[in-house]
């Protein structure tokens, strides 16, 4: 017989009271998948006291660095997020040889490459399926699955909260306000719902995927990032009338330029997408990533990316295969970075736009402002305008061009007598 594999969690909240119900409901079945039983030896929370209900008292304490340190203990389970005391804890373990499962994509897209080396020097496990959409298996096919496989390109809508809010604009009409407002009241938006509209989430799970999809080094500071605050109701009925959706991208992409030398580009930003591509029809707080490759080609993931029970059982089937990495006496995949690709700034970034402005409605207004486009290399594709008491709406959608070609673009437009503002601007992508 094998002996007991002991696991310590840290943290209590929605997601570890899941995690602990599942490990001890279904500790049989767990022990005949990893071949030896596994215990939940203790649980460190910040205040004890608190009903925690199917959590054995006994196994609280609020020494979670007393815990980590225990000799007994096997593998660490750590779903505090943020990134202090999580890093601390989480590098103690490793100095005590104990593997590692987080669901901490905020500690990850900061500290990845530290925590992987900490890992690989103490011969541990470091796994964080639950860290990116949540029940979605993810990760895994990146670092295993498609291990043989170059990933060109990896577009996903990996933030439920922001998905849930432009979703609702878009069915029901409803503003960004009232929307956020809806989400707040079922639960899906927090109290302070900034890291989620804001696009900090996304941004961290962008860094993530970039970096094991492109075996290089990304961080959250690398992704471009754009949140959801400015998007209006106008926009959201200018993309219906092109036949499109707006959504909360994460998009990370490789490319070449004109030597053939490859580079990488990570970004967050709210974008139109045609009906047509299977991201458009993720609607509520789903998630769903899109990943394509040489080999693989097309490969969708689709499901709930967020919540108490769909984020343990991504925590508790990282548990297993460390586990019986444990059992076998082995190490699972660590970091990959041999590539080491340059990651390029956003300026770089190519693809289309769609440019809202108000103008004044005046005979040669058009032609002056597709001059502007003109003289900065951005060519129009299409241009709709409407007028109304002396001003004017001028919708144009551009050809592809870089980020950096229409800034520019926008600034003189800014400053042109005849353009009273620039109401938005939004990304076409998905084509």
């Amino acid at each position: 017989m094998m002996r007991t594999l002991k696991v310590a969690l840290l943290g209590c909240g929605v997601v570890g009271s899941e995690v602990a119900r599942i490990m001890t409901t279904h500790a049989a079945d767990l022990e005949a998948r990893i071949g030896a039983p596994v215990e939940l030896a203790g649980v460190a929370v910040r205040r004890a006291g608190r009903p925690r209900p199917g959590v054995p008292e006994h196994l609280i304490t609020t020494d979670a660095e007393g815990l980590v340190a225990r000799d007994d203990i096997d593998v660490v389970i750590e779903v505090v997020g943020g990134i202090e005391p999580a890093r601390s804890l989480i590098l103690s373990a490793f100095e005590g040889g104990k593997s590692v499962v987080s669901a901490n994509k905020a500690l990850l897209a900061v500290e990845g490459a530290a925590l992987h080396a900490a890992a690989a020097k103490a011969g541990a496990d470091l796994y964080y399926e639950a860290a990116v959409a949540g029940a979605i298996p993810l990760i895994r096919p990146l670092r295993e699955s498609l291990a043989g496989d170059k990933v060109n390109r990896v577009l996903g809508i990996v933030n439920g909260t922001t998905n849930f809010i432009l979703d609702k604009m878009d069915t029901t009409g409803a503003g960004y306000s009232e929307a956020l407002e809806e989400a707040t009241a079922l639960g899906y938006a927090e109290a302070d719902p900034t890291a989620d509209v804001e696009g900090f989430d996304a941004a961290a799970k962008a860094a993530i995927l970039a970096g094991i999809a492109f075996h290089t080094r990304v961080v959250a500071a690398d992704v471009f990032r754009e949140g959801i605050t400015e998007v209006t109701a106008a926009d959201i009925a200018s993309a219906k009338a092109m036949g499109c959706v707006v959504k909360l991208l994460a998009i990370c992409e490789r490319s070449k330029d004109e030597n053939g030398e490859e580079s990488v580009t990570a970004r967050v930003h709210p974008a139109m997408i045609p009906l047509s591509h299977p991201l458009a029809s993720v609607r509520g707080a789903y998630n769903a990533v899109f990943v394509e490759a040489d080999a693989a080609g097309q490969l969708m993931f689709y499901g709930p990316g967020a919540g108490g029970a769909p984020t343990a059982s991504a925590v508790l089937g990282d548990l297993v295969a460390v586990c019986r990495n444990k059992v076998a006496g082995a190490t699972g995949p660590g970091e990959s970075a041999y590539a080491q690709l340059t990651v390029n700034p956003m300026d770089d970034v190519v693809t289309r736009y769609h440019v809202s402005l108000d103008v004044a409605d005046k005979a040669g207004v058009l032609a002056q402002v597709a001059t502007v486009f003109a003289e900065h290399g951005v060519s129009i594709d299409t241009v709709r305008q409407q007028g109304r008491d002396g001003d004017a709406s001028l919708v144009v959608v551009t050809h592809r061009a870089t980020d950096a070609a229409l800034s520019a673009t926008v600034a003189e437009l800014r400053t042109h007598d005849h353009v009273r503002g620039v109401a938005s601007i939004m990304r076409v992508e998905g084509e």
